[in-house]
């Protein structure tokens, strides 16, 4: 074998090993990146988890979806897909059973998810949504936390108006699988919230733990024109969120 015909074996074999290499420290990133998807969403590989679906506020039916919360249940299916998980996808209304035994992803507000309302009153009591206005619209209503509000404002009454939503991870017990709960002003706010949980997981874990317990008020910015793509953090309110209020005096 000529020298130089040797050089090019030597080279194409330094080439193969260089790309199995390349493919290998890939696969390991790929394999390192969903794990950590994985144990902070609570979804391992081949298990359950649940989505809860609210109703259409503004509808007589109680099986009406909104549209924008349609679209945020096809992003979480999206993501439990990723993580190799099995979701299942439950009326609000229609669950029965308890924390921990499968992640939960509990979509809307109390006024149109009594299981939100659930989660709220065990979970995070430091949190009430106050309808201001009963005969106005759904999102008309003021989201308190502690001694802070968080007030809808219409796109009409302000420029882009001013939409908060309730991002929460409840973690009851350690070792059990973690509650997801957006809670909105508007199906917008909890599309948006659900976007915002999904690309942005790995800076909640960095900041709250793996498995820690969680509760922020986002603000979506200008809905009208941006839909659920311009969000910004308004407050963390975790540890007002899980105090329970004290009763006020006679």
């Amino acid at each position: 074998m000529t020298d130089s015909v040797l050089n090019v074996v030597l080279g194409l074999v330094a080439s193969a090993i260089s790309a199995g290499l390349g493919w290998l420290a890939q696969s390991v990133r790929r394999r390192r990146r969903l794990g950590r998807v994985r144990e902070f969403f609570g979804m391992p590989d081949g298990t359950e988890c649940l989505l809860v679906v609210n109703h259409h506020a503004a509808s007589h039916s109680s099986k009406s979806v909104s549209r924008n919360d349609v679209y945020a249940l096809m992003e979480l299916s999206a993501l439990v897909k990723e993580c190799g998980a099995h979701a299942e996808i439950v009326a609000h209304d229609q669950v029965r059973q308890g924390l921990g035994g499968k992640s939960e992803f509990c979509l809307g507000g109390p006024a149109s998810n009594t299981r939100t309302a659930a989660h709220l009153a065990s979970w995070l009591p430091g949190v009430d949504f106050a309808v201001q206005n009963p005969d106005g619209p759904f999102g008309d209503t003021t989201i308190t936390v502690g001694e802070r509000e968080f007030a809808y404002v219409h796109p009409d009454a302000s420029p882009g108006g001013q939409t908060y939503v309730l991002l929460a991870r409840l973690h009851p017990q350690p070792g059990s699988r973690p509650v997801f709960l957006i809670a909105g002003q508007t199906a917008t706010s909890n599309h948006a919230a659900v976007r915002h949980l999904v690309a942005n997981h790995r800076a909640l874990a960095r900041r709250h733990g793996k498995d820690g317990t969680f509760a922020l008020v986002l603000r979506v910015v200008n809905a009208r024109a941006y839909g659920p793509d311009v969000v910004e953090l308004a407050a963390d309110v975790t540890a007002a969120a899980t105090t329970r209020t004290a009763p006020v005096a006679a």
